[in-house]
């Protein structure tokens, strides 16, 4: 009976629908697993492919190609060295599954299909996926594993399953999305797992950034004592060789060092930095244009674009208007300065008067409105987007969560882009991950070592500097109370008379509630951006945009 079994855990960015790429990095990470004496190499949830596969598995030609790629990762396990377990699909008597699949010895061992199906949220898995039956454990030289599919692990049913089959140890492999602060919350729960089976447990995620969703890693391994021996970093592409001893009847993990956990806010940015960077990389852009205005969403924006593709890569433009302040003018030139990023300024000046000139007869004598206000920042949302068209780069989107709930923002303006990392982060957030930023480097930052913006960015009271002395108080409420009640409407779905009776004034309530809906539309039209929290607005909040529900009566 084995007594010592040596585990790789892989925390891979696949690239999604790159078979070949993702098939290659399997492979050079079981060489260098092979190096380190592993008997057996794990990776992620669907890692031939990449999770969420979304639509693209229901193609035949897809399936076929994943199949051969698994099919050809088996035959390399015939050269003695460690088995292999990778995610993909498989197809069986008519139905289509989520898979672990457990290569060794020049063949496919054993398949184990996702029984509990999520289907909230960001998950669509039932929309593509057949449910698989409760699995029984896979043996894997001897040793007899608990493998299971993430959404397995979350519900006691398929561990119970396991154990009462006789497994030894539990082992999942995910394609867990980041959401602030989940990282402990996926430990606590690995400790119920744990305490119901008295089984040692391995909690292995994917690292990347796919679309809008980022997967954050922070990988670990709990003993059947419920100590942690193991925690992989957050937010890194890593692998991690585990060494484990039979003792009596079970296992036991060797404990390693364990990585230290990330704040909030430092969570806030590192998801930020990993979702653009792989949406840029991955989707061939040569960097990223974004308007710089003075203010501190572009100032936040461009600093996370300069640590994740480095300063070289960013181009800002200031677009000053008759009503920019000589501060904005000095703060992001400031800004630029700080992150050694390139920076021009473009006037949109003439091209304001142009407009007047050419919609007098139209407007005849109507006082200027909002309406002049937000031709300034379509005037904006066309010269960036004439800078991306020239230069090839991707414009990145500067409007934080609070501006998108309200609407306060202008579509085919400030809302034009490809991406946007603020989409998710409330302004109170933004205020503080610029705080944290100035004071702190990120370890895997492109940009620079120090202050990535004045303190006064920090500072200053927020205006868009559309008309003379505007701010966006004149608007809306303080932002403290904005993004207090904007918590309880939209991340834990409460009604107006709760946020009432949490102390907030009715008629303060009844305007966001309103300008919340009314914005619905906007939203449907805007950029992919980075989820934070746990309700982004398109893939976890999907509201009606027609939508006659007023929180009083229907």
């Amino acid at each position: 009976m084995t007594q010592r079994l040596r585990i790789a855990l892989a925390q891979m960015n696949p690239h999604e629908g790159a078979l070949r790429t993702n098939a290659a990095k399997i492979r050079r990470l079981r060489a260098e697993a092979a190096a380190q004496g592993a008997d057996l190499l794990v990776t992620p949830e669907f890692s031939i492919a990449g999770y969420p596969p979304e639509d693209l598995v229901l193609k035949p030609a897809f399936y076929d190609m994943c199949l051969a790629e698994i099919e050809a990762l088996a035959a390399d396990t015939a050269d003695g060295g460690p088995g292999l377990i990778v995610g993909g699909p498989w197809r069986d008597s008519g139905k289509l599954y989520n898979a672990a699949y457990l290569l060794d010895g020049g063949k496919v061992v054993a398949r184990r299909a996702k029984h509990e199906l999520p289907n909230y949220g960001v998950f669509d898995d039932k929309r593509v996926f057949d449910a698989g039956p409760a699995p029984g454990p896979v043996v894997f030289r001897g040793t007899r594993i608990g493998l299971m599919i993430c959404e397995d692990w979350w519900f006691p049913a398929v561990s119970e399953t396991l154990v009462e089959s006789g497994a030894e140890l539990l082992l999942a492999i995910n394609g867990s999305p980041f959401e602030v602060d989940k990282s402990e919350a996926r430990i606590d729960l690995a400790v119920s797992r744990v305490v119901e089976t008295g089984l040692p447990f391995i909690f292995l995620n994917q690292n990347c950034g796919q679309d809008e969703l980022v997967f954050d890693g922070a990988s670990f391994v709990l003993n059947a004592d419920r100590s942690l021996a193991v925690r992989l970093p957050s937010f890194t592409e890593t692998m991690v060789v585990t060494d484990w001893v039979r003792e009596g009847e079970g296992w036991r993990c060797e404990a390693q060092p364990l990585a230290k956990p990330l704040g909030h806010e430092a969570q806030i940015y590192a998801a930020m930095t990993l979702g653009l960077r792989d949406y840029v990389e991955k989707n061939g852009f040569p960097g990223i244009v974004l308007g710089l205005s003075g203010g501190i969403d572009s100032a936040l924006s461009a600093a996370v674009a300069a640590d994740a593709l480095g300063p070289d890569r960013v181009r800002a433009v200031m677009l000053p208007s008759p009503y920019t302040s000589a501060e904005s003018l000095e703060d992001a030139a400031e800004c630029a300065r700080l992150l050694g990023i390139r920076y021009e300024s473009v006037n949109i000046g003439p091209a304001m008067e142009a407009f007047a000139a050419m919609l007098a007869p139209a407007f005849g004598n109507r006082p200027p409105d909002i309406t002049e206000e937000n031709i300034q920042s379509r005037i904006r949302g066309v010269t960036l987007m004439a800078m991306s068209n020239k230069f090839g780069d991707m414009l990145l989107t500067t409007g934080n969560k609070s501006e998108m709930s309200t609407g306060y923002a202008t579509i085919y303006g400030d809302m034009c882009g490809g991406y946007s990392v603020l989409k998710d982060v409330y302004k109170t957030d933004v205020f503080a991950v610029c705080r944290w930023r100035n004071a702190n480097v990120p370890h895997d930052a492109l940009g620079p070592h120090g202050p990535v913006m004045p303190d006064r960015v920090i500072t200053k009271p927020p205006s868009a500097e559309l008309k003379p002395d505007q701010k966006d108080q004149d608007t809306l409420p303080p932002y403290d109370v904005l993004d207090a009640l904007l918590m309880g409407l939209v991340e834990e779905e409460r009604g107006v008379d709760e946020m009432v009776a949490k102390g907030f004034d009715r008629a303060l309530v009844l305007r966001v509630w309103r300008m919340l809906d009314r914005a619905e539309y906007k939203r449907r039209q805007a950029p992919p951006g980075v989820k934070i929290g746990r309700r982004a607005f398109g893939r976890d909040r999907r509201y009606p945009i027609t939508n006659g529900f007023t929180g009083l009566i229907a």
